[in-house]
């Protein structure tokens, strides 16, 4: 995911300055590290400078004057493009769960007990995560983003215990 596509996506709505940019972003994709606004502007350069969107205008709300973007014909081609592409799956296990587990064999020759924690950290987090979808006015992004990281919980608590029923194979493994 690239946040110049997701700006752009943003701005195919109509013209909006850099605040509302990461106010909505944060806002629309809960569960999401939030934007930082260095983060914000820099993108926008970068598309202003590759004619992707153009400046709009300025506006001066409560605050300063802010600068208004707008897409342009070649930005919303671009993120036609990239909406159409499909998000490949991911080719390397590049877990970090998965390399502590190798490195706690490595290192420690047994890895229990990290499993044992992490899958209370786990459960832990999915707890939080039920606990929010119940809340009160939790909106329907939030709800999927809830839904999205429980799921991948789940499979990562089902890897663990997968990961414990072998692990004495791997230790034999690592150590031969």
């Amino acid at each position: 995911m690239s946040t110049g596509h997701i700006l752009l996506g943003l701005l195919t709505e109509r013209p909006k300055h850099g605040y509302e940019l990461k106010r909505e972003h944060d806002e629309r994709l809960p569960g999401a590290r939030p934007l930082a606004y260095g983060q914000v502007y820099a993108t926008l350069q970068r598309l202003e400078r590759d004619g992707r969107v153009a400046v709009a205008g300025t506006v001066q709300e409560a605050g300063p004057e802010r600068t208004v973007y707008e897409i342009t014909e070649e930005g919303t081609a671009e993120v036609r493009r990239w909406l159409a592409e499909v998000e490949p799956p991911a080719p390397y296990v590049s877990s970090p769960l998965f390399s502590r587990v190798v490195m706690a064999l490595v290192a420690e020759g047994a890895a229990d007990t990290y499993l044992l924690r992490q899958r209370a950290a786990h459960l832990e987090r999915m707890r939080e995560l039920t606990a929010r979808k119940r809340a009160a006015g939790v909106s329907v992004g939030e709800l999927l983003a809830a839904d999205y990281a429980l799921h991948h919980l789940d499979a990562d608590l089902r890897w663990m215990e997968t990961a414990r029923q072998r692990i004495d194979d791997l230790i034999q493994e690592i150590r031969s």
